[in-house]
Order: structure tokens, then sequence, then C-alpha cells
């Protein structure tokens, strides 16, 4: 067993012979290169990433005291990539727990069996370094580790991300050297590292070698400061030396221009200001960048500046002055095959993605990301919380105390270093805005330490932390915190925030909207909410990104797992499939729903008659000029004019009246449809030239006239009705339909002979709960609407003339033990051209909890792949999922339709249709329509098969195409964490009427 003090346990030991912490950089040998930031150019820099040796132990205490020495033999060990999570390359447990710790809550001890990873290396040192201090970075190690170089140990870390630096320039010397290092899966900071998470290990971000000359520039921190008016700027370098170094200091424009300059000789510490007039300012929308160089010696150091001022006034949070919005998403840090190891290429997707879809601020929850991540939102123009790695959320769970750990004075160090060190890393990125001290932690004196010293260290960003709220029992004491931050309240409670006069904070919704499999279906209601009021800040939807992991099933099928998939206990389920993107970031709907809600550009109608409609610019900083106004409209789903036009003089936060150059005739025989478009004019660091920001669609004034009298009519023929063993055949010119009086339903619809339904039509109130359903579906599984079946009470035939028949059905649905959910009649009239109408009065009981859905549910045989309809698409829509869809006429197919969510659901479904075609590739099937707009679906799955299969590998695709033209579905809302579906979206009368329109055709003919 290895002989090592036990500092995993030891709450006074965070670390040993660590650097104190810093500004991330890299040192150059010059500014071209510098500013280039690649940091394999730098001489001064040595990567360590790439194959180590590597032993996985159970325990600790199996690990042998020789494994760093010298002349340890390793040479039959694993290679293991680093940087790496060991979970996702076959190592230990992989394991997704939200709130509950996976070992005793019994702080500060951790499980005796401490899983270890041991890494050996050798590594080369540069005669070139021979004069210079040599130093070893981190920068991130789940969750501690010990570090030995040539067989003496060299230090400890805790802290799992954050970089850790040690100088190593005692241990090295130029050529082959080794290094060891032991990494335990636990320690007590696990204590405050309970993350909603897969609980990776291991070295899992970037190690590498820095040289230094032994008199450089230790830390830099670049104090930015602009006057009232924003006329003139300034940039206080704050510099600490080791030893005495001599600095001249740079500031250039974005191009490269030289603006000031500046040399100081530090001692210790020292500082210089430089001055600018006139700057260009630094936004989300407007990124622009200066660079400072710092030259010492034979090394450069490059910092990104940007000038900007984030200040709340009067209750109103602001930067550079105008009152901003914070449009945002939750992330972590996440790759479907590579766990918390995130490339740099992967980075730069998420945000290609997120300015693609109207985003501007990320919460780094709940943790700091990468430094490079916050380069790139420097560059890329995002507005950044920056989030101290600590959340306890397992203490209220395990002990029913949220705020012990944060009461506990012997916890104070704890909490506050992970507070430093995040600060002094990331304190020259303009990008972060606001620093954030944790997450579900509870709230007392420990966290009031944290803001206190950050305030101390840094007053131009303010100070964020959500576990203040009061619904969570902490201290009422939140002087030191800039402002009020809530999780998932609704738009009511939010609302009657901003409307009290004694709140006089602005308020952010850290999370809100849970983005959990279909959904999330509120977000409109939100933004009207936060758009009316100047207190509240705006909020980040829970979360960016699913994050199942990438693997197979016993039979070699691909899929992505979730918690309970590797037999991982306590876990939290599919509760990480979560996101607004998939794991290999595809978007799901609720993302591109996100992107229309917060779009910077609002249009409304004025006069559409006129051609009139009115702009709002809801970007802060930008003009509309880099933005094109495409316009269409549609007959029926077909094109029947364009147009484009500038509209560059609309300033932000104002509006203006446009007029778009079209003519409509008086009166038609169909609706006409205006979509107004805006689009991107010119190419991006993100996106082409031409990518649409927003589209927003108005049906216009044309009068809907009946089809004039001269039109041609076909001929209604007359039918035969013959009745044998309760079977209703009825004959017509081409067609012939069976109505089973038994079960009060048709149990075939043909028309030349083609059969176009494989079982009995019949009506449903289940679909496959959604995520969001998760606590509603209790109430409906015990009311039996899974389970529900049909009882016919009495079908009679009730009127038969020459050219029609109409049947009408007592029924009703209901489950076992269970009195009826609900009673009906459905009047089923058959015409002499084939159609069926059919027209159902419902009553539901009176004390059940609102509806999944109402609707009839058609079963169309093998080979029914075509769909084409006129409604909202192309993607799937629900009453509050809808923003985002066009009305048109769209032609698809059945497996089109399926939004694949990693765990089987309700999905694909199209709510404001007027009509819809489910017929084969010849065009032969059937076409439903009704007297008002319905929602329609069509799967090759049954809700049931949606409901019971856990993967979607476990979903068997049917022949049969099964569709649901439903009265009404109820929407999906965001309650996996988030508030009760609003009343406005629950299915939720107690008498209504459907009428449904089936018409056996062929519709190439």
């Amino acid at each position: 067993m290895i002989q090592i003090p036990k500092y995993w346990e030891d709450l006074s030991v965070l670390e040993k012979n660590r650097e104190a912490p810093r500004a991330y950089y890299i040192p150059y040998a010059d500014a071209e290169s510098s500013r280039k930031q690649k940091r394999g150019s730098s001489p001064y820099y040595r990567t360590l990433n790439g194959n180590w040796k590597f032993k996985y132990k159970e325990s600790v205490r199996q690990v042998d005291d020789a494994f760093y020495r010298t002349d340890a033999d390793v040479s039959d060990w694993d290679d293991l990539i680093v940087p790496s999570c060991w979970q996702v390359k076959g190592y230990d447990q992989l394991h997704y727990t939200n709130v509950n710790y996976p070992f005793p809550c019994d702080p500060p001890f951790v499980p005796n069996d401490n899983p270890a990873g041991l890494y050996v290396r050798e590594f080369n040192i540069s005669g070139a370094w021979e004069d210079k201090s040599k130093y070893i970075v981190f920068e991130g190690v789940n969750s501690c580790f010990y570090l030995w170089v040539n067989g003496i140990w060299v230090g400890y870390s805790q802290g799992s991300r954050m970089p850790a630096e040690f100088d190593i320039s005692p241990y090295v010397h130029s050529g082959s050297n080794k290094i060891a290092v032991m990494v335990l899966k636990w320690c007590d900071g696990s204590y405050i590292e309970d993350q909603d998470l897969w609980r990776f290990s291991g070295i899992f971000r970037d190690v590498y070698l820095l040289a230094r000359s032994p008199e450089h520039i230790v830390d830099v921190f670049n104090r930015v400061e602009l006057d009232q008016d924003f006329g003139s700027g300034s940039v206080t370098c704050e510099l600490t030396a080791a030893g005495q170094a001599d600095a001249k200091l740079e500031l250039t424009d974005a191009d490269g221009v030289p603006l000031q300059s500046e040399t100081v000789t530090v001692v210790g510490e020292g500082s210089v200001t430089l001055q600018i007039d006139r700057p260009n300012l630094w936004s989300a929308e407007t990124p622009y960048l200066y660079h400072l160089y710092i030259t010492t010696a034979d090394e450069v150091l490059h910092f990104a500046v940007g000038f900007r001022k984030v200040e709340i006034v009067d209750g109103v949070f602001k930067i550079n002055g105008t009152a901003v919005k914070l449009k945002g998403v939750n992330r972590h840090d996440s790759h479907p095959e590579l766990g918390q190891t995130v490339p740099i290429n992967h980075m730069i997707k998420d945000l290609k993605l997120m300015k693609l879809h109207n985003i501007n601020t990320i919460r780094a929850s709940h943790y700091p990301n990468d430094p490079r991540f916050l380069q790139l939102c420097n560059e890329f123009g995002f507005y950044v919380i920056d989030e101290a790695d600590l959340e306890c959320h397992g203490v209220f769970h395990a002990i029913g105390n949220f705020n012990m750990l944060t009461r506990l004075p012997e916890w104070e160090h704890v909490f506050v270093e992970r507070v430093v060190r995040m600060v002094e890393r990331d304190k020259n990125h303009p990008s972060v805005i606001i620093w954030s001290m944790g997450n579900e932690s509870g709230y007392d004196v420990n966290h009031m330490a944290m803001a206190r010293w950050t305030k101390s260290r840094d007053a131009s960003r303010p100070v964020h932390y959500e576990g203040s709220d009061p619904r969570h029992f902490g201290s009422p004491d939140t002087e030191v915190l800039d402002m009020e931050s809530r999780m998932y309240s609704s738009p009511a409670y939010i609302e009657a925030y901003a409307k009290d006069e004694n709140s006089t904070k602005p308020m952010f919704m850290c999370e809100y909207s849970h983005a959990m499999g279909n959904g999330p279906g509120d977000l409109k209601d939100y933004w009207d909410v936060i758009y009316k009021y100047p207190k509240l800040m705006g909020g980040c939807v829970w979360e960016w990104s699913d994050h199942g992991i990438l693997t197979k099933n016993a039979q070699g099928t691909p899929y992505y797992a979730y918690g309970g998939d590797f037999g991982d206990q306590p876990n939290d389920g599919n509760f990480c499939i979560d996101g607004l993107v998939s794991p290999d970031r595809i978007p799901h709907p609720g993302l591109l729903e996100l992107k229309k809600v917060i779009a910077p550009v609002r249009v409304e109608e004025e006069d559409l008659a006129a051609g009139s409609v009115r702009i709002t610019n809801l970007y802060d900083f930008v003009d509309l000029g880099h933005l094109t106004l495409y316009w269409t409209i549609e007959k029926d789903g077909e094109l029947y004019s364009q147009g484009q036009k500038f509209v560059s003089e609309v300033a932000p936060h104002t509006s203006q009246l446009v007029t778009l150059d079209y003519d409509l005739p008086e009166y038609s025989e169909q609706a006409f449809y205006l979509t107004v478009s805006f689009r991107l004019r010119e190419k991006t660091l993100w996106s082409a030239a031409g990518h649409e920001v927003i589209s927003e669609q108005f049906r216009l004034p044309v009068e809907i006239r009946e089809r004039s009298e001269t039109a041609p009519e076909f001929a209604i023929h007359s039918i035969q009705i013959t009745e044998k063993d309760d079977l209703l055949t009825i004959d017509g010119f081409d067609f012939r339909h069976v109505f089973d009086l038994y079960r009060g339903s048709f149990s075939s619809i043909t028309r030349h002979g083609v059969e176009m339904i494989h079982k009995p039509l019949g009506f449903n109130i289940w679909r496959a709960p959604t995520d969001n359903d998760r606590k509603v579906k209790r109430q409906w599984m015990e009311e039996g609407y899974d389970r529900a079946l049909p009882h016919i009470y009495e079908a009679v035939v009730t009127e038969r003339e020459e050219n029609s028949v109409q049947i009408r059905v007592s029924y009703s649905l209901g489950a076992y033990i269970k009195p009826p959910l609900l009673h009906g009649v459905a009047y089923w009239r058959v015409t002499g051209n084939g159609e069926i109408r059919l027209k159902t009065e419902v009553t539901v009981r009176e004390d059940l909890l609102f509806l999944p859905r109402f609707g009839l549910q058609v079963t169309m045989p093998a080979g029914t792949e075509e769909v084409e309809y006129f409604g909202n698409g192309p993607h799937e829509s629900y009453i509050d999922k809808s923003q985002s869809s066009l009305k048109s006429k769209y032609l698809t197919t059945v497996d089109g339709l399926f939004t694949p969510y990693i765990m089987p659901q309700e999905n694909g479904s199209h709510d404001n249709t007027d009509w819809v075609i489910a017929s084969n590739e010849q065009g032969m099937g059937l076409k439903f329509t009704s007297n008002q707009p319905f929602s329609f679906n069509a799967s090759h799955y049954t809700p049931e098969d949606l409901t019971q299969a856990q993967h979607d590998y476990e979903l068997i695709r049917r022949a049969e195409t099964i569709l649901h033209l439903d009265y009404k579905m109820s929407g999906v809302g965001s309650n996996s964490c988030g508030p009760e579906l609003l009343e406005a979206y629950r299915l939720d009368e107690k008498q209504f009427t459907f009428e449904l329109s089936v018409l056996p055709l062929f519709k190439e003919d």
C-alpha cells in the first residue's frame, strides 16, 4: 500500500506546493504568434497530452508504493490517452446521478475503497530550457491528485475544474524525465462537486509544461474603465512579477494598429494605465477586441481586451449603458464519446449553433469551463455567467439541511477557494459579465464570504447566486448579492416579482423552461413577461445538450445511454437527457422554438391589406443594416408573390412601420399567408450569408368565398346498403365501406378495391407521456387514460337516403376499476362520393384531470408512407410550441415526421392543420379535413409502443401507419422540472364537439 498523507479527507489541506492562482495565458516568443493563440507554436510550451501508461485500481489501498519511482517498470500497463475520462475508456463504473451522492453522506469522509488511476509517462526537456523556470499545468483533474517527478513527490491538488500549476524546476533536467500522477476518484471536495452530471474521473483537460525566465510576469489583471458617455476608456494593467521584470505594454486595435504603449519595471507588483479615445465597445452583438501585448525579456503575453461596462441601475441590468436581456442556455462540458473532455472544435460547434439560434448568453453550469472556451466567447460574442465549481445538492436529500455546509466554519476556506481560483483565472475575459457563487448549495455565511471576497477583488462585475432563494430557507441576508435569481419559477411568479415595488434588484432566471424531451412548451409565455418589465434580466434555459453516452446494446445497435444503463446506483435515469440539442448536436424542435421566441427582431401586423407591418429592433447595440427583409405570399401553399426590402434605419430598441409592395385580390377560394423573413446580408464568424434570423407569418385579410356556381361539380351517386351479422356494408359508385355496428366503427374503407384501413377506427385519449408529463402521467394512469377502451351502448342507422346514410353511436371510454372517463355520441354519415363525415359530441367526467388528447386513431395499411398536409410545419408543433412553425403545404413521409427523442415519447404532432392526406406513393389513401384546425400525427409506432420503450432501439417499427386526428392535444410545457402546464394549454373542456371528414381518394387523379 502506498504511504502518503491522506489529504483527500483533510479539510485543512486543499493543495500542497501548488502555485498561486493566476490569469490564464501562454507565453510566446513574439507578438504575431501570441495573437494567433496556437499554443504549440510557442517555444515555451510543451504539451504532455498523448499516450500515458495507465493502471486502474479499485482502491487506493491497492496502489504499489513504488509505481512513481524512476526504476518502476510500467511497460505492461495499459495505454491511455490524456486528456480523457477513464470511465469512457472502459475503467470503473459509468455513473449518472443528479442530486444524490454516490457514497454515504458523511463529510469530509469518502469511501475507504477509493478508486485510483495511476498515470506514468516519460517526457523530454529541451536544452534550450536549461536556464528557464519549468512549470507543469493541469487544466482539470477529477477529483484530486498527487504528483511525482523523477521519483520525487512534488505536490497535491484538489478542485476538479480549475488549473493546478506546479514549479518543477528543482526536479527536472535536460533530456528524459519521468512523471507520475495518482488521481483519486473521491476526496472531501467531492461533497461540493455534486453537480447534475455523469461522475467522471481522471486527467480530463490538457496537461502542459511552460518555460519561463526566472524574472517573469506571473499575473495580469486588466481593469477596464469607461467614462460616463463612453467617449474614452482606459485599461489599467496590474502586474505581478517573479523578481524584477522589465515590461513593455502595447495596445493595438482589432487590426493590429498600435494605439498606446508604455514600459514599466515591476518589482513584485506594479501597474500601467493605457488610455484610448472613443473606444469601440465590446458586446455580444459587437464583440470588438483590442489586443494587449506584454513583452518581458524573451517572451510575449497576449490578452484580448474588450471595452465594456456592466452595471445595475435602479434595478435594471445594463451593459454599456443599455438595458440588456440575457437570452441564454446552461451548458455543461459534454461530449457523447469523450465525456467531460471537450475538444476545441466541439466547443466551436456549440458556439456556432448557439449563435445560429439567437442565443447570446451562456451560464457555465456548474463550474468554470476550459479557458479556451472563454477566449472563443470573447471572439464570437457571448455573455458568460462564470460559475464556481461548487454544488452540494446531495446534502439536502441526505440530511435534510440544504444549508449545512455553507454554515459550517471549517468549510469556509473550502468555499472561498473555489471562487478565488475562478476569478483569478478568468478575470481578463470581457465575455465574463457575472460571477456566480456556485449552484444549489444552500446559502449562508460561507457564500457571503465568497461574495465579499469577489467584490473586493473585482467590483466591475455583479455577483449572482441562486441558492439565496428564500424558498430554500437559508440566510435572509442577501446584501452581498447583486440580483435575485430563480429556478423554474412560473411566468406568473416572475411577473409578480417585477410588479412588486419592494423588489429592488433585477431578477435573473438562471434555470427555466426545462428542455427535456419533447419541449419546452412555455417559452413565449416567459418572454412575453420578460420583455414587459425592465427589472427582468432574462434567463438561461436548462439546458443546452442531452448528455447521452454513445454505446451499443447486446445486438451491437448504437444508442445513447443514460442513468441506470450501466447498472449504476443510485441513478436518475434519463434526467441527463434534457437538452435543446442531441448529444451529437442535432437541434431538437425545442431549439427552433427558442430561436424564434428570443429572436432579435419582432414583426407585427399593422395594416396587412395595405402591406403595412411593424418592425421592432430588439438588438441592443446594432441597427438592422446587417439584415435583409424577404417576404413571400403563398396561396394554398403555393407561391403567389415575393419581394425584399432593406430596413437598416431601424435603430436598437425602436420600431418602424414598413410597407411591403404586394397586391391582393378582394376574395379567393383559398387563404393567403404572408411570411416575413430577416436574413444575414454577409458571412460572419459563425454563419454563411443568407442565414435566417427570424421568420414571422400572417394570414392576410382576403375574403374567402365558396366555389363559384359555374365551377364543375362532381356527381354524388346513389348508394346501396346491406346489413348482415352487425356489419353494415355501404356500396357506392367506386367505393365500399363496412361499418361494424357491434364495435361502433368502420372496419373497412375502400376505393376502387383498395383497402385504406388496417383495423377499425377508434377514439383515443392517450399519448405516450413526454418527459414533461413525468409528474402528471401518474394521475393519468391512476384514472386509466393509458388503458381506456370503448364501450358501445348503441349503434343504429338513423337516416337512410338515396345517396347518404347516417349511423348514430352512443359510446364511452373507460378503464377497469374506474367509472367511464367520458361519454359520447358519434354521428357517422357516408355520402355518395365515398366521403365519411364524423360529428361526435363528448362529455368528460367532471372530476378528471385534463386529457392528453382526444381524437380519432386510424391505422392504415403497410405502404402508407406519403403524408401531405396544410398546417404548421415543417417540424413538430403543439399548442404551446408552435411559434417557430409556418403554416403551409408540406409533402413528407411518415418517417420524416418522427422526432427521435432518446427516451421514446409523444412526438411529431402538428397543430393548426386544415387537411392532411396519408397515402401510398401512388397517392392512394385518405384525406382528413375538419371545420376547424386540428392536430395530427402519423407514425409507425402506437402510443403504447412509445410508452413502453425506454430507448429508441427498443422500438419495433410497424409496417402499418398509425394516424391520430385530434380535436386537441394538450401542450407539452416544461414540468419535468418547471411549473405545471399552464391552464390555457390543457385539454380541460368537459364538453366539446369534434367534426372530421374522411375521404378515400387517389390524389394523383
